[in-house]
């Protein structure tokens, strides 16, 4: 008579290969490389790079607040006396000191996107939205706060 073999412990085993054999798979992209950049990741450096280029020119822009929100209405920054137009949706506005608060610009991220084809385009409007609003809180011409202002 056959004894039954008394099964073996089990041991964990390293995977080498996945079901099919074609090897472990791993993230399309590392995270150094742009194509695990998301849209607004992209959206808000293109804010902060016209901050950046604008700040060296006016150095008060370090004591002022850059955001980004999605669309218009729906941010902290926009309670009862936000300025509200039927006709067109606003592109970025300027948000006064108060309540403890620094001067807030903020810039709507799906308006501009909507407005642009291409990332330079939207580079190109998100940089003319920033001078524009930043203008407005200095009460200066968007000529004088960047010299290429509509040349571009």
């Amino acid at each position: 008579m056959d004894s039954p073999v008394p099964p073996r412990p089990a041991q964990p085993r390293t995977r080498r290969r996945d079901r099919h054999g074609r090897g472990m798979r791993g993230p399309i992209a590392p995270p150094q490389v742009p194509l695990s950049v998301t849209r607004a990741d992209a959206f808000v450096d293109l804010v902060y790079d016209s901050r950046d280029r604008l700040e060296r020119r006016w150095p008060q822009l370090s004591e002022v607040d850059f955001l980004v929100l999605e669309v218009p209405g729906f941010g902290p920054d926009d309670g009862p006396d936000a300025d509200t137009d039927e006709e067109t949706v606003p592109l970025g506005r300027v948000v006064p000191a108060a309540g403890g608060y620094r001067d807030r610009i903020v810039i709507y991220r799906r308006p501009v996107e909507i407005r642009t084809k291409s990332r330079d385009e939207r580079a190109l409007l998100v940089h003319e939205v920033v001078v524009e609003q930043v203008a407005e809180l200095l009460g200066l011409a968007p000529e004088s706060v960047d010299p290429r202002y509509g040349q571009e």
